[in-house]
């Protein structure tokens, strides 16, 4: 299975992400994809098997991606404080991959009905959903 984990400004979330489904989930290939050079560098040290950074890495790999997780600016244009392209968020949404999105209510964009949960569980969560669909490959 390829997961694709798109993070932005430090790759602080991306990092705990990688680090989870590492962690709890064998055979899985990651690919850690930076809008910026400080959040790949984030997610490469937390053991993601390979890097790359920007705009034309989000398109490329959307198109090999089994499963694509990140926070939910991911894809809305312009978010992240300008870092999240119109190509990088059309990418994601015209994908075949599943998606797995952290319902941050930052950007101006507020997700209602979600319940309360820590990046901890939600992360958690993350990591039990690709269990499920990590048994089809």
């Amino acid at each position: 299975m390829n997961i694709l984990v798109i993070d932005s400004q430090g790759g602080g979330i991306g990092k705990q992400i990688v680090s989870a489904i590492k962690e709890n989930i064998s055979e899985v290939n990651i690919t850690a994809v930076g809008t910026n050079v400080m959040a790949t560098t984030a997610m490469l040290k937390a053991g993601a098997d390979g890097a790359a950074t920007g705009e034309n890495a989000v398109v490329v790999g959307c198109r090999n991606a089994d499963v694509i997780v990140g926070p939910i600016g991911i894809v809305v244009a312009d978010s992240m404080l300008g870092e999240v392209t119109p190509k990088m968020a059309l990418a994601i949404a015209q994908s075949n991959a599943v998606r797995f999105l952290l319902p941050f209510n930052t950007c101006n964009t507020r997700i209602v009905g979600v319940r309360e949960q820590s990046v901890a569980a939600q992360i958690e969560e993350i990591v039990n959903e690709i269990k499920k669909i990590n048994k089809k490959y």
